[in-house]
C-alpha cells in the first residue's frame, strides 16, 4: 500500500487533478490560486447543465451520476437547509487517491464542495476523513487557510467548513455509515437504505460524494465542459486518478485520461502482471494476463473486460506469490472487518474466510467455499457480503490451476509474501481457548463450532491451537454456547 502520508503521484496525458503536483509536495492557497485561479460563483442549474454534458459519475466506486445527487439534495432540502459531505474516509487498503488529494491538493477539493454548496444553498461543509492521518491535518490546514485569507467573500463567510476524523475501517467509507459517524453514532451502515439526499448529516438533505468527485467538479467548472471533453473518450470524457500497488516496483497514483490502456498504467508503473491484476479493491475481481493486456481504463472498457472500474484501484499480483494465500489474507481481513449486525456478515464471512484458507494450506474443497459464499449473497444489512462474495468468487475462477496444485500436493510451490495491501497497523492479537478439566464433559460442540482450532482426542474431550484475532469472535461464540461452561479465551501471550 502506498502510506498516506506521502502518496506519489505518476500521469498519462495532461495533468488536471494533479496539476502543479511535480514542483511541491503540497499546493498551498496562494499556489492553488496561481494555477487554478479565483473560483467563480455558479448557479445550480449551470453546474448541473455542465455535469450532464459531461456526464460526471461519482469517482467513490458506484459511479452515480452527479447531476441525479444535485438535483435529488436540491429538490429535497426545497427553502430549507442542506449540507454537503465529502467522503475522504478511505478504508480500502488498496486505494490512496483521496488521501493523496486531501494531502497534496486539498483546495480543489474544497473548491468543488464551496462550488455545490453555494449553489444548493448548504449550511456547510463537511470533510470526512481518516482521524490522526496527514491528510486530516492537511484538509484541516487547508480550512484555516481559507479562512484567514477570507476567500471567495461572504459566500465563504457564510458557509461553514467542518473536518471530521473518523476511526479507519473498511466499511468506514460506505455512504451510510459515514453518515452516522459524522452525526456521532457507530460508523456501521445503518441497515435499512437511508438515501443521503433526504437524510444525512444531522437529518437535513445531504450531497454526499467521493473527495475526487469534487476536485473533478472544481476541474470542470474551470475549464468548461468543451474544454475538460478534450480528453479521455466520447462517453466518458476527462481524467481518472487509479491507485496502483501491489506487485508494483513503483507503486504510484496515476492520474490518466479515461480510454488509456491498462498495460500502458502498469507500464508506468513497473507492474508485472502476472497471475492477474484486481480491478475495483477488495469487492472487485480478477482480470488475467490475457484480459488486463487488452483491458481500456474507462467504465465501459473495465466492464467489458468483466470488471469494474469502481473508485480506481489497481493491484497487479505479479509471479512471485502464492495468489491462493493471498486471496486467503484478504478474505480473512474483510471477515474480520465486518460491523457484526447481520448472519451473513456476522457468521457466513468468517466460513467463507475458513474455507479459503483451508484450500491454501490444501485441505479444503472448492464447492465448500462456493456453498459458503452461497449463504451469505443478497442477504446482508449492507454491501459487505456481496463485495467479499465476488472477490472470493472471483479469486475461485482466476486461480483455478493454482489451487489445483495446493489440493494435489499441499501448496503451489510459491510464498506468501504479503504483496496485496493490508493497513499498516500492529498486527492483530491472537487468542487461545482455555478449559477446565473439572467442568468439561467432552460434548465436542467446541469442535464444531471450531473445527480449523480445536482437535477432538478418542475420548471427545479438545485441545486447542492458536485462533487468530479475525475469529475472536467465532471463540467467544464458542466459549458461550459450551453446554458445561467449560471454556474460556484469552489473549495468547
Amino acid at each position: 500500500m502506498i502510506p498516506h502520508s506521502v502518496p506519489r503521484v505518476l500521469r498519462l496525458g495532461p495533468a488536471r487533478l494533479t496539476a502543479g503536483l511535480d514542483h511541491t509536495r503540497r499546493l498551498d492557497l496562494p499556489a492553488h490560486r496561481t494555477l487554478h485561479g479565483d473560483q467563480v460563483p455558479r448557479t445550480l442549474d449551470d453546474i448541473i447543465a455542465q455535469v450532464e454534458e459531461v456526464d460526471m459519475r461519482g469517482r467513490g466506486g458506484a459511479a452515480f451520476p452527479f447531476a441525479r445527487k444535485l438535483r435529488a439534495v436540491a429538490d429535497a432540502a426545497g427553502s430549507g437547509e442542506c449540507v454537503v459531505l465529502v467522503n475522504g474516509a478511505e478504508g480500502e487498503p488498496a486505494s490512496s487517491k483521496d488521501a493523496m488529494l486531501l494531502v497534496r491538493n486539498p483546495h480543489l477539493v474544497l473548491d468543488g464542495a464551496v462550488l455545490a454548496a453555494e449553489a444548493l444553498n448548504a449550511r456547510e461543509v463537511v470533510v470526512a476523513t481518516v482521524a490522526g492521518e496527514v491528510a486530516e491535518s492537511s484538509i484541516t490546514a487547508a480550512v484555516a487557510e481559507r479562512r484567514a485569507a477570507n476567500v471567495a467573500g461572504a459566500a465563504e463567510s457564510r458557509i461553514g467548513i467542518r473536518v471530521v476524523g473518523l476511526q479507519e475501517r473498511f466499511i468506514s467509507g460506505e455512504g451510510g455509515a459515514l453518515v452516522r459517524a459524522v452525526n456521532g453514532l457507530e460508523p456501521v451502515p445503518p441497515g435499512r437504505k437511508r438515501r443521503a439526499s433526504t437524510s444525512g448529516v444531522d437529518g437535513l438533505p445531504t450531497l454526499l460524494s467521493n473527495t475526487e468527485t469534487y476536485a473533478q467538479l472544481a476541474v470542470l467548472a474551470e475549464l468548461g465542459a468543451e474544454q475538460y471533453a478534450k480528453v479521455g473518450t466520447t462517453r466518458e470524457p476527462g481524467t481518472v486518478l487509479l491507485t496502483v500497488s501491489g506487485g508494483a516496483a513503483n507503486p504510484a497514483v496515476v492520474e490518466a485520461p479515461t480510454g488509456t490502456r491498462l498495460i500502458d498504467v502498469l507500464d508506468v508503473c513497473e507492474a508485472e502482471i502476472g497471475d492477474g491484476v484486481l480491478i475495483g479493491g477488495y469487492h472487485g475481481a480478477w482480470l488475467d494476463a490475457r484480459t488486463a493486456m487488452s483491458a481500456i481504463v474507462s467504465r465501459e472498457g473495465m466492464k467489458q473486460a468483466g470488471g469494474s472500474l469502481g473508485a480506481g484501484i489497481v493491484v497487479p499480483l505479479g509471479d512471485s506469490t502464492c495468489p491462493v494465500g493471498e486471496a486467503a489474507r484478504v478474505a480473512a481481513y474483510l471477515a474480520a472487518q465486518s460491523s457484526g449486525q447481520c448472519g451473513p456478515c456476522r457468521l457466513g464471512l468468517p466460513d467463507v474466510a475458513r474455507g479459503l484458507t483451508a484450500l491454501a494450506d490444501g485441505t479444503g474443497s472448492i464447492d465448500a467455499v462456493r456453498r459458503s459464499v452461497r449463504a451469505v449473497e443478497r442477504r446482508g444489512a449492507c454491501f459487505h457480503p456481496d463485495g467479499t462474495a465476488r472477490f472470493v468468487l472471483s479469486s475461485l475462477d482466476a486461480f483455478e490451476e493454482d489451487i489445483a496444485l495446493h489440493l494435489e500436493h499441499g501448496s503451489c510451490g510459491r510464498p506468501v509474501r504479503g504483496v496485496l495491501p493490508m493497513p499498516e497497523r500492529e498486527d492483530e492479537p491472537e487468542y487461545r481457548l482455555e478449559v477446565d478439566w473439572t467442568r468439561c464433559q467432552g460434548h465436542g460442540l467446541c469442535a464444531h463450532l471450531l473445527p480449523e482450532f480445536v482437535q477432538l482426542d478418542d475420548y471427545g474431550f479438545p485441545s486447542f491451537s492458536t485462533v487468530p484475532g479475525w475469529m475472536y469472535k467465532e471463540a467467544r461464540r464458542a466459549v458461550d454456547m459450551c453446554p458445561a461452561l467449560a471454556l474460556r479465551v484469552a489473549e495468547a501471550g
